[in-house]
């Protein structure tokens, strides 16, 4: 009898609509997570496969150690469209290999879970059995993302502006989670999720 594949479940959501904490829970219940943006850190650090590409395509955007200063990398794009187009040529192809070794790491596993805030905008969704898109009253997101330190309403904008609009991303979900229900909640649908995918509770 032949084993069952892996589901390959995706997780997005706008920014602050609660994706981290909804991977941890996942995480929790011995879900192996790929987490995109701590791939990106990686790319982005001394010695990552991004950093010296980076440096090359914006001159001034590295750190002492060879590492990509972000602040600076994103005035460097930030209102500059081709600038930010000619940024992702780099990192959407080296993100999306790390997630690649991921899922052949965790061949064996009944589910795994691709945590990716722009899945559904760099077609990540075609590699996926389905996708669960977390969300939030406009309110909540709006200030879980000005408490985090640094950010600024012109920042918040032009990140929203490149994400599909939240009520796109709902649309097109297998599964929602509304984060702004509260944790307990959110952990049981987590926990229904699993079951509807796996047969098991987890």
């Amino acid at each position: 009898m032949s084993r069952q594949k892996t589901f390959v479940l995706g997780l997005t959501g706008s920014i602050g609509m609660g994706k981290s904490a909804t991977a941890a829970m996942f995480s929790r219940h011995g879900v192996p997570v790929h987490d995109a943006d701590a791939a990106v850190h990686a790319l982005y650090g001394p010695g990552g496969a991004a950093a010296g590409p980076i440096g090359a395509a914006f001159p001034g955007t590295l750190t002492a150690d060879g590492g990509v200063d972000r602040a600076r990398l994103r005035e460097a794009v930030l209102g500059r469209p081709e600038r930010l187009s000619a940024l992702e040529g780099i990192v959407h192809p080296l993100v999306q290999a790390v997630g690649r070794e991921f899922l052949r790491r965790q061949a064996e596993a009944p589910l795994v879970l691709l945590d990716i805030p722009l899945l559904y905008e760099t077609g990540g969704a075609a590699a996926c059995d389905a996708v669960l898109v977390v969300t939030a009253a406009p309110e909540v997101q709006r200030a879980r993302v000005l408490a985090r330190p640094g950010m600024t309403e012109v920042a918040f904008d032009a990140i929203r502006a490149k994400q599909m609009p939240d009520a796109e991303k709902r649309e097109r979900a297998d599964f929602l989670i509304d984060t702004g229900l509260g944790f307990a909640a959110a952990e049981a649908e987590v926990a229904r999720i699993i079951r509807a995918v796996t047969g098991a509770g987890g």
